[in-house]
């Protein structure tokens, strides 16, 4: 009987010492999100791009007034990214549908966004409209050391027609070396082999990115213009349901269930949700979720961002994210997408 009262004492001391060190590690958290901006148009005319119908003469009246309306708008949405977990919002945002530079200049002026200490890096890509990717990032939290465009290639041997590339960043998350690729590929009014020469050659340059250097955690995000169960995100790219079913080289798509089990997405279109904007993860950003050691980055929570604001609140649209025009007419809305994060956590030593 002593032995057993012994035995069980023992047992308690050390499950004590274990919660003790359990509520004694600290972890580092940092949020990473994605968001489309929906035509962050500046003003003016940029030579070579088709960007009419955003001047003040063109299809959407684009004036200086909306156009300010806009940029505290979307202001309003980045800072509050990650603040659901995060005082300080988050480290790490991907935006596409942005004009150029000086609309970027002009957002990251807004004062929500200095209040952060924000920065953005972008490179002029090639699309005839206009619209590029771009990275958003907090200097204190995220450290850049490269930035390139990869172009998109039409696999069919169309060399006419250019669209946006895919926006690679590497630098230090965390002490932890990490590549975000943002993305925007071809639209709905493409076939679903277009979205898939994407998801191949993303797959192909995240290859050759882990295959230089293996310690590279790599996030791909984006509008992707498909759902995750589509073939260019679940075959092509290799971006898998389950935690258990990624492999080497794969990626974990939590928005899988998010849409199909949840029925939750990111843009409405006939009254059905889909889930476009989607941020997956290579396979070292999971491989500790399970165990919780929490030596490298990894990935810990995950949803879609909303806000009461960011809806429509009455007619036939009721419910649906509010965007900034609706058949010509300004609602001095948001977009037509909401944004998406995830947070990383990393054990303090």
């Amino acid at each position: 009987m002593k032995r057993k009262y012994a035995f069980l004492l023992i047992l308690g001391v050390v499950f004590f010492v274990q919660h003790l060190f359990a509520q004694d590690r600290k972890l580092q958290m940092h949020a990473v999100a994605f968001y489309n901006l929906e035509n962050l148009f500046d003003t003016c005319h940029d030579a070579g791009k088709n960007d009419w119908e955003f001047l003040p003469n063109g299809t959407n009246h684009w004036t200086k007034i909306k156009y300010e309306h806009k940029l505290a708008n979307m202001a309003r949405v980045l800072s509050e990214l990650g603040s659901d977990k995060l005082p300080y919002g988050a480290s790490i945002i991907g935006v596409s549908e942005v004009e150029n530079s000086k609309a970027l200049d002009d957002l990251i002026a807004q004062p929500k966004m200095q209040k952060r200490g924000f920065r953005y890096i972008h490179i002029e890509g090639p699309d005839k409209r206009g619209v590029d990717c771009a990275l958003i990032y907090n200097p204190r939290a995220f450290k850049i050391t490269k930035a390139f465009n990869k172009d998109y290639v039409y696999e069919n041997g169309d060399t006419v027609r250019r669209t946006r590339p895919f926006f690679c960043v590497q630098g230090k998350l965390a002490g932890d070396n990490v590549t975000v690729i943002v993305c925007h590929w071809p639209s709905r009014a493409a076939e679903g082999i277009f979205r898939e020469y994407g998801g191949r050659q993303v797959r192909a340059l995240t290859d050759s990115i882990s295959k230089a250097d293996p310690s590279q955690h790599i996030i791909v995000m984006g509008d992707m213009n498909d759902d995750p169960d589509n073939a260019s995100m679940a075959q092509c790219l290799g971006a898998k349901r389950k935690m258990s079913e990624v492999g080497e080289g794969d990626f974990y798509n939590p928005w899988w269930d998010i849409l199909r089990k949840k029925g939750q997405g990111t843009l409405s279109y006939q009254g059905a949700w889909n889930l476009f904007d989607q941020i997956v993860v290579s396979r070292n950003l999971i491989e500790e979720t399970k165990s919780k050691s929490y030596n490298g980055l990894t990935l810990q929570s995950y949803h879609i961002f909303k806000r009461d604001y960011l809806f429509n609140t009455e007619g036939a649209y009721k419910g649906t994210p509010k965007r900034t025009h609706s058949r010509g007419v300004w609602l001095n809305g948001y977009s037509d997408h909401l944004p998406v994060v995830v947070y990383l956590v990393k054990e303090q030593k």
